[in-house]
């Protein structure tokens, strides 16, 4: 079990990695949670596959180049562990499923959806300025 299965696979509130605040997405109930909150600050799904190897390298690079930024919130959303709601995130966003994935919420909206490479930390602090 690597050390991202140990910090994730637990369901409790936040947790902390390499300084940045995760919040995990666990139940479709927190994608209408999120919608709400985006009308206050920028909202970020990371949506990551725990068997994927190429999730995995985008995930360390993501947490790599992210500056924590108190407007923002990251979500995380373990695939594997909470297939129903990866479907229903991409149901009520209308934003086809991909993994690894990152989708930017602002203003009750998808205003930015990258996956794979395409993945980038500094996105989210431009959306955020």
């Amino acid at each position: 079990m690597g050390i991202l299965d140990k910090f994730f696979n637990s369901d409790k509130d936040d947790k902390q990695e390499d300084g940045i605040t995760w919040h995990p997405l666990t139940d479709k109930d927190q994608i209408t949670i999120a919608l709400e909150e985006s009308k206050d600050k920028l909202i970020a799904v990371f949506k990551h596959s725990t068997s994927c190897g190429v999730s995995r390298m985008v995930l360390k690079s993501f947490e790599k180049e992210y500056i924590e930024n108190e407007d923002v919130k990251l979500y995380f959303l373990d695939l594997r562990k909470h297939r129903e709601v990866s479907n229903a995130v991409a149901s009520e966003l209308n934003v086809r499923h991909e993994s690894p994935q990152l989708i930017v919420l602002q203003n009750k909206e998808v205003v930015h959806h990258a996956s794979h490479q395409d993945i980038d930390a500094e996105k989210i602090a431009e959306l955020a300025r």
